[in-house]
């Protein structure tokens, strides 16, 4: 193992024991790096490996901290990392992993949505039609299955569907579905997805994201 990979399991260690909480100043570099028996230069790559990834937040002048560990700082990262990959491929994968994650959050959401989130989620399908550009079904579609999410109550899913899908994967599969002809029949697919929430179907909802998920990567795989 390298001496840097070595530096960040021993800090994400003392993390992980809660050692070290969210929002603790890490000790001086000196103590830690005695304590830890690494040099100091490998735990300053540590540091800044674990920076990057906003496990630790350093603070010119100030110091190094642990992050709030919050899943949307953390997933941050993941979601730079996945907007450098835009690749037809990489959409065609990012897809797929929706295809296993969606629908079991769409029949979770069944078994708590509010008639608030429905009433939201109409509009949300009566503006998707309406949309004069792809800006537009981006911005309509990003709401329609944040809402969703949203309602399964998992904080962590929540965000991590949010980086797997965001804005730019989200031009990409749009600008396909409008050039192909679909939207139509991707609102319908929502329409359809909402029905099932409202009915309370967990299965049924679970069935009708399938399909929607499905149906857009397929719809892809044709176009390429």
């Amino acid at each position: 193992m390298a001496v840097t990979d070595d530096a960040i399991l021993r800090v994400r260690e003392m993390i992980m024991s809660g050692e070290l909480k969210p929002g603790d100043r890490l000790p001086r570099e000196a103590d830690l790096a005695d304590r830890l028996g690494l040099s100091r230069n490998s735990l300053r790559e540590a540091v800044r490996a674990l920076s990057l990834v906003r496990v630790l937040d350093v603070r010119q002048g100030d110091g190094t901290y642990v992050s709030s560990l919050r899943a949307g700082e953390l997933l941050g990262a993941l979601s730079f990392v996945l907007d450098l990959h835009r690749s037809e491929e990489s959409v065609l994968e990012m897809l797929e992993v929706r295809r296993i994650l969606e629908p079991a959050a769409t029949a979770t959401a069944a078994l708590s949505v509010g008639d608030e989130d429905i009433e939201a989620l109409r509009k949300l399908c009566d503006a998707t039609e309406q949309a004069g550009s792809v800006e537009e079904l981006v911005e309509y579609d990003l709401q329609f299955h944040r809402r969703i999410v949203a309602a399964a109550g998992n904080n962590y899913l929540a965000q991590l569907m949010d980086t797997l899908a965001g804005p730019t994967v989200r031009v990409r599969i749009w600008r396909g579905i409008s050039q192909g002809g679909a939207v139509d029949r991707t609102v319908a697919e929502h329409r359809a997805i909402v029905a099932a929430l409202e009915a309370r179907q967990p299965e049924l909802a679970r069935s009708w994201a399938t399909v929607h998920v499905a149906g857009v990567e397929q719809w892809l795989r044709d176009l390429g």
